[in-house]
């Protein structure tokens, strides 16, 4: 009796042990009822869940992870994806402060009296949810909403993303045509630098990938115009959107060069002339990163326009996509502006880099502006070094150090130094 009831015990355990194995596989067991769920990690999905979810991942540093676990159909043909991070940072700044939780030399004050000053954030933590598949009709699809707490001083909800994309054309609120992701440098300062182009617009975009190495895009965007008005001047509602393009060549995955432009219509009322009037503004641009051996990455951006101040980090903050014409009493005009950055980024090990970046935004006077206000923004410079440490795949630490500068059209200045420190963990 011993004897036939340790075999029955044994061939239980064979038959959970069995169980066990199948269910560590890729694919998906099927049950009974096709219409329910099941939760993996993301390296148990089906290979065609992988792929779209690791594809659709972008490079910039603080875009979210692919998320940990997913939400699958009984088949693993679709899956929802529920990820993000938790990012405190810390803040101290001397020898000249900056007026805002980021690092943005437009905002260094004229003349200060406080020269120290300490914060701390974690406001930009990030969470999303994405929802991916493939079907004959949309081909790969996209679906994805994500958002931070940083929506004013009281850490309200910010939505960030809130796009679908099927078939190379994309539909929604996410970062526009106009500025490069790729290119951008690593920065525990959210901004980044002041002359990189860096916004979000809702949008409807196409993708051509058709070529070998090519991709082509095109957009069309909801325009947001911003400039400084006097007693009849008033910045109407927009008639026409903006249009961007770009065309880019990349020869492996960390590698691309990238032109582009972006050409807008500013719509404003004047009571002199009692009608609306526009005024074009347009922008070109080129954008690099590339490899230089096994641990140097190189990157960089130089953008020009007129009326694009909306798009460049530090200028976005000056109100100057159009602004009154001293010489022509009742119009209004688009400056011509400059904004670029350099940087290097050295790879010590697969865990641990060092990173430093250059930049300038620049606002030149035309038609005599400014006309009264000499005191008026006209560069910003911006310098950035850290080091990132991830210490394993989901948690990365970093240290960083900032200097900016502000000179004024009067030539008066002021500078501003700032230490970052980071704690992030993803999920």
């Amino acid at each position: 009796m011993k004897t036939i009831l340790k075999a029955v015990f044994l061939l239980c355990c064979a038959m959970l042990s069995a169980s066990a194995a199948r269910a560590q596989k890729k694919v998906i067991i099927e049950e009974e009822s096709p219409k329910g769920v099941v939760l993996v990690t993301i390296d148990k999905a089906g290979d065609e869940i992988i792929r779209i979810m690791n594809e659709s991942q972008l490079t910039y540093i603080h875009e979210p992870q692919a998320p940990r676990f997913l939400l699958t159909d009984r088949k693993g043909k679709f899956a929802l994806g529920i990820g993000g991070y938790v990012r405190a940072t810390a803040e101290y700044d001397f020898g000249g402060i900056v007026d805002n939780i980021d690092f943005i030399p437009a905002y260094i004050p004229n003349g200060s009296k406080i020269r120290n000053q300490f914060q701390m954030d974690a406001g930009t933590s990030t969470i999303f949810l994405k929802l991916v598949g493939h079907t004959k009709i949309l081909g790969d699809f996209i679906v994805y909403t994500a958002g931070n707490f940083r929506d004013g001083s009281n850490k309200g909800f910010q939505l960030r993303n809130a796009y679908v994309s099927f078939r190379d054309v994309t539909v929604g609120y996410t970062y526009g045509g106009f500025m490069d992701l790729g290119a951008l440098p690593s920065t525990i300062d959210f901004q980044g630098p002041n002359g990189a182009t860096f916004y979000r617009a809702t949008q409807v975009a196409y993708t051509y990938k058709g070529l070998k190495n090519f991709r082509f895009n095109a957009s069309v965007e909801v325009p947001s115009v911003d400039g400084t008005t006097d007693s009849g001047l008033d910045i109407a509602q927009q008639r026409m959107p903006d249009f961007t393009a770009y065309a880019q060549y990349g020869w492996n995955s960390k590698s691309h060069l990238r032109v582009g432009g972006l050409i807008r219509s500013m719509t404003y009322t004047s009571t002199l002339s009692d009608k609306a009037h526009a005024v074009t503004g347009f922008g070109v641009q080129a954008s690099a990163t590339f490899n230089v051996g096994r641990q140097w990455q190189v990157f960089g951006q130089a953008t020009y326009g007129k009326g694009i101040g909306q798009y460049l980090n530090d200028i976005s903050n000056l109100n100057v996509d159009i602004v009154p014409d001293p010489d022509n009493e009742g119009k209004m005009q688009a400056l011509p502006m400059l904004g670029w950055y350099a940087g290097l980024q050295y790879n010590i090990s697969p865990k641990v880099f060092l990173s430093s970046t250059y930049s300038m935004s620049r606002l030149y006077s035309e038609n005599g502006y400014p006309a009264n206000e000499a005191d008026t923004y006209r560069y910003g410079q911006y310098f950035v070094a850290n080091l990132f440490w991830n210490v394993t795949p989901d948690m990365q630490v970093g240290a960083e150090y900032l200097r900016g500068w502000r000179t004024n059209f009067d030539s008066s200045a002021n500078h501003a130094n700032r230490m970052n420190l980071l704690v992030q963990y993803s999920f």
